[in-house]
């Protein structure tokens, strides 16, 4: 199977205590009168994941690709079977014939890219966090509400079957009132990725700095720039903006009003960010507590909504329900699990709303506000480990 699995094991009428278990949520998929053409902008590794989820849903095709480095441009000119142009420049993409342009740059070029992209008339994908600051954020929404174009935020979890549901679940009361919410990632960088050797004289490094601070060519830096404050914000703006997503998105908040984080730099003393980070924010009525590290990955990353009913757990690969009071509580009442990843459900959502003009499933406006938490924690985490919203001026 490729769509989420519901195992129940209560009758979800007893169940559910407000409202009713809505079905398994799912894209509409329309008829590919007319295929999609395709702009693609930043051609890494997660471009490999965005190019990969579009070729399970089909309908497109790519006209054009830029990047500064020339192996990853030859690549996708591969991919498109020798038919897409090639470009240093993002913006002789943008004014190719094209329909909509797929962002997966550093996160220091996301706003400055998708505002250009817009303003030619493309609709854009544009990869998370969506922006390298809560400025930016604020700029974005303009320029996406100001026109008619669509901005799909790479927030795929808003497009995942298993993660709608849940949502869906929360919302409905089915865990009473959810006072606490308890995030957590840990991935393994010394056990996963090295960087790759970098051929220098394919690769435009200056081009790739665009508005940062002038500095020498590195391979850490590279590969690995979301760990630098001047082209990304570390595990609060990657790893923490997709579980700060899902976590405003159930319980229908959009910013903090306070934030306390606690971090260092133990692992990976090069970076500027840090790579063990516990951290705290209070919203209206419930806190968010996360914790993480660049090591030791055997629990990966999850959710827990806790409530006074029933705590939710939720991940990548399925959530399950556990009701207070029951015998054997360490086994769900409800569970879910995915199949597939859900890219290519947002994938698909993207490609059918530039058809049909539909609001996304993560608009501008979900992943400003999941960016800016992240933004929010990186400031407290700079200026004394607390902060407050509206952020007050550091002297």
């Amino acid at each position: 199977m490729d769509r989420s699995t519901v195992t129940n094991t209560l009758n979800r009428r007893t169940f559910l205590i407000a409202g009713g278990l809505t079905a398994l949520a799912s894209t509409k998929v329309l008829g590919a009168n007319n295929t999609i053409r395709v702009g693609v902008i930043g051609a890494g590794g997660r471009m490999r994941d965005l190019l990969s989820s579009a070729d399970k849903v089909g309908g497109y095709e790519i006209v054009a690709v830029s990047d500064v480095y020339g192996p990853h441009r030859d690549a996708v000119k591969e991919r498109s079977k020798g038919l897409a142009t090639t470009h240093l420049d993002y913006r002789e993409v943008i004014e190719k014939d094209i329909d909509a342009v797929f962002i997966a740059s550093p996160d220091h070029w996301h706003v400055r890219m998708a505002i250009d992209a817009l303003a030619a008339g493309k609709d854009v994908y544009l990869e998370k966090p969506v922006s390298h600051s809560i400025e930016e954020g604020v700029a974005l929404t303009h320029a996406v509400r100001a026109g008619k174009q669509i901005l799909q935020c790479g927030m795929q979890q808003r497009s995942w079957p298993h993660f709608r549901e849940a949502v869906d679940l929360i919302q409905g009361g089915a865990l009473g009132r959810v006072p606490q919410v308890r995030l957590y990632w840990w991935q393994n960088y010394n056990l996963n990725w090295a960087p790759k050797p970098i051929d220098t004289q394919a690769l435009d490094w200056k081009l790739w700095l665009g508005n940062a601070p002038d500095q020498p060519f590195s391979d850490e830096k590279f590969a690995r720039w979301r760990w630098y404050w001047n082209f990304g914000g570390g595990a609060m703006t990657d790893l923490f903006t997709h579980w700060i997503d899902v976590t405003q998105w159930a319980m229908k908040a959009d910013q903090p009003h306070a934030a306390q984080m606690l971090a260092d730099k133990y692992i990976f003393t090069q970076w500027d960010c840090p790579d063990t980070v516990q951290a705290a924010f209070r919203y209206p009525g419930f806190d968010v507590v996360y914790e993480g590290m660049m090591s030791s990955s055997i629990d990966d990353g999850g959710i827990e909504f806790r409530g006074t009913d029933a705590t939710l757990k939720i991940d990548r690969g399925g959530f399950g329900v556990y009701r207070e009071g029951v015998a054997e509580a360490q086994n769900p009442v409800l569970s879910a699990s995915s199949f597939r990843d859900g890219t290519i459900d947002h994938m698909e959502n993207f490609l059918e709303c530039v058809r049909t003009r539909k609001e996304p499933n993560a608009p501008v406006e979900a992943g400003v506000a999941a960016a800016r938490a992240g933004h929010i924690g990186n400031h407290a985490y700079l200026h004394g480990g607390q902060a407050t919203w509206p952020l007050k001026a550091q002297a």
